[in-house]
């Protein structure tokens, strides 16, 4: 088939009827990386009936709703399992997953750190918004210590997750993090990970006024303008960051590209298993 010609062939039915008002709340991040993933794929070249999602529970579980692609919306932090079956039915597929930072690294978290090890090949692009936003509020792992939460009304004592860290020890053979902030620089990302063969992990740094903002305001600000300027303000590029002292990185947010390297694929390994099985049973 030939190359769409228009971003917003991407955009499903139901957007261009009854969308809006989003699901969304009012500056949520949710819209711009459902904006950049869209401008990623269109500019990959790769038909939609080609791609599948696989959403988890939360606010991002929303995203293909809006969407003109095939998906399956799954039960909490199961999104990487199923994938994983869909991706071996099908691996013609280009199979993305949807995930909230609690979705992915919480609940999801064993079959999140599998699925990298396996280095199957899927992206798996997860919203990082420091807090359950859909789910009432409650602290997270990538929820910073000292933050405030309905389940840390004094204040968090645990450490976060550094999600990227946490996917490249685990085997992802492409790891990236970037900001709905650094909105063409996400595009990028977004799209040299679906081109990348092996499982590519991106985290993305989004905001969430309802749940996050209102309860720590002093730290990032209590409206989606203040916490996206947050970003702006605590964003320094890998290159950057390679020259600075941990005392200078501290509450610093490094954006880029972290991993981008070979390793065989999970389903040609399979693929390959399989046929060399069936020729010595016959």
């Amino acid at each position: 088939m030939a190359r769409l010609e228009r971003q917003t062939d991407l955009l499903s039915q139901y957007f261009k009827t009854s969308g809006l008002p989003t699901q969304w709340c009012s500056g949520c991040g949710c819209g711009i990386v459902s904006q950049a993933l869209i401008r990623a794929i269109h500019r990959t070249g790769i038909q939609p009936e080609r791609f599948a999602f696989v959403t988890g529970i939360g606010c991002n579980g929303f995203i293909p709703r809006y969407l003109n692609f095939n998906e399956l919306h799954v039960t909490h932090g199961r999104a990487p399992a199923y994938a994983t079956g869909l991706k071996l039915a099908r691996p013609d597929l280009e199979v993305i997953l949807i995930q909230g930072d609690g979705d992915c690294a919480a609940i999801g978290g064993n079959h999140f750190i599998h699925a990298a090890r396996r280095n199957i090949n899927l992206t798996a692009i997860v919203s990082n918004n420091f807090i359950y936003g859909r789910t009432g509020g409650q602290y997270g792992p990538t929820t910073f210590q000292g933050d405030y939460a309905t389940t840390a009304p004094y204040g968090l004592i645990e450490p976060a997750f550094d999600l990227c860290k946490l996917a490249e020890a685990a085997g992802a053979t492409y790891v990236a993090r970037g900001t709905v902030y650094h909105a063409l620089q996400l595009i990028q990302i977004i799209e040299k990970g679906i081109e990348h063969r092996g499982f590519s992990f991106i985290e993305v740094i989004t905001q969430c006024p309802t749940n996050y903002g209102r309860r720590n305001r002093e730290k990032m600000g209590a409206t989606g303008v203040e916490m996206m300027r947050w970003q702006k303000e605590h964003a320094v590029s890998v290159e950057k960051a390679r020259t600075m002292s941990d005392e200078e990185l501290k509450d610093k947010i490094v954006i880029g590209t972290f991993v981008d390297k070979d390793r065989p694929e999970y389903t040609e390994q399979y693929a390959a298993l399989r046929e060399r099985v069936l020729k010595e049973v016959h």
